[in-house]
């Protein structure tokens, strides 16, 4: 499996059989650069423009955009977990999905814009191999709430996203080295991609920044 961080939430995964889904599409208010991106299926946690441009995704045969389980392609399966955009049970910002991405013998979580959690949630996530995790707070949670999250579901690794950058300047949220600090990774190792494999998974750092790839 190759996992590309492109910015913000939006990633790019590719299974072994060359299966491509694209995450959380940004639109241009981001900040960031835009590309037209060809891939199979797209997933979006919730509605907001900066997760739902799925426009720029060519070739799609399928979005995931709600709860429950959804097969992608032979082998490729997501499962969709209702949650909250906020800690006030969405009166703030609205629902969002997790989802819980199955393929090649890897369980990759993208939390989405995933404001809180409680036990009940947490449950839902245990087992993780990999999770993309939101750390900016202001719009997610802290850092230092998806700590207590990343320690009580200990996934196998951990990539930031969703944070401060030159592109989102004037945005209220934390940059990364803040975030990594709260982390309590501060010199964690930056990839400019991730190549993995369930056989290698264990050879991994427990946290890395994807480097951004737009």
């Amino acid at each position: 499996m190759l996992i590309y961080h492109h910015a913000h939430s939006e990633f790019l995964i590719e299974t072994a059989a060359g299966f491509r889904i694209l995450t959380d599409p940004f639109d241009e208010h981001v900040g960031y650069a835009m590309h037209d991106v060809i891939c199979d299926a797209v997933t979006v946690s919730h509605g907001h423009g900066d997760h739902s441009y799925t426009q720029k995704a060519k070739g799609v045969q399928v979005i995931a955009d709600h709860a429950g389980k959804i097969t992608l392609a032979t082998g490729v399966t997501v499962q969709g977990i209702p949650s909250f955009h906020d800690d006030q049970q969405g009166a703030l910002r609205g629902q969002n999905v997790i989802f819980i991405l199955e393929a090649d013998g890897l369980r990759v979580a993208h939390l989405g814009d995933l404001g809180a959690w409680d036990e009940a949630l947490a449950q839902q996530l245990t087992g993780i191999d990999i999770a993309l995790v939101p750390v900016g707070g202001h719009y997610t949670m802290t850092a230092e709430t998806a700590a207590a999250l990343i320690e009580r579901i200990k996934p196998r690794m951990v990539i930031p996203m969703h944070y401060k950058t030159a592109a989102n300047a004037g945005w209220p949220i934390a940059p990364l080295e803040d975030c990594l600090a709260a982390l309590g990774a501060p010199n964690a190792p930056r990839m400019p991609l991730l190549r993995v494999t369930k056989e290698d998974l264990s050879e991994q750092p427990a946290l890395a920044v994807l480097m951004e790839s737009v």
